[in-house]
């Protein structure tokens, strides 16, 4: 990708497909971290897997609870490799927090620019200037 910079909100490093979501998604009832699987039947991605992936979304949607359904997914090798916001969401950044201090899982979540061409494999890397880049 693609020269804006992103603000950091949670370090690490992460690859995977990228998988856009026009809407904001809660992980609270709209995540299942025990498949990966988005579930809430109003969002336009249920049904689709976000294990391994890094999700691009405008925002998060409420509720706190979201960010220990995304604690819990780290847990199980089940979350999003990563996360690329609009708009900061300190409920995301609480769960990748609490799973980096518990199980030593890492989410990097980054704010910025939201890209738009979504196929192929993707990275966030952190310590790098961008710190998201295309790389297939």
């Amino acid at each position: 990708m693609t020269g804006p910079d992103y603000e950091v909100l949670v370090p690490g490093h992460a690859k995977g497909g990228l998988i856009v979501l026009e809407e904001p998604l809660s992980l609270w009832g709209g995540f299942d971290a025990e498949t990966g699987r988005i579930i809430d039947s109003n969002h336009s991605g249920k049904g689709i897997e976000l294990t391994g992936s890094i999700v691009a979304m405008p925002h998060g949607r409420g509720s706190s609870s979201s960010s220990s359904v995304l604690a819990e997914a780290l847990r199980r090798g089940t979350a999003p490799a990563g996360f690329i916001l609009g708009e900061p969401d300190p409920i995301l950044v609480i769960g990748a927090l609490v799973a980096i201090r518990l199980y030593q899982a890492s989410c990097p979540i980054l704010v910025g620019p939201i890209p738009v061409d979504g196929a192929g494999s993707w990275e966030i890397d952190c310590e790098k200037s961008p710190a998201v880049t295309k790389i297939v």
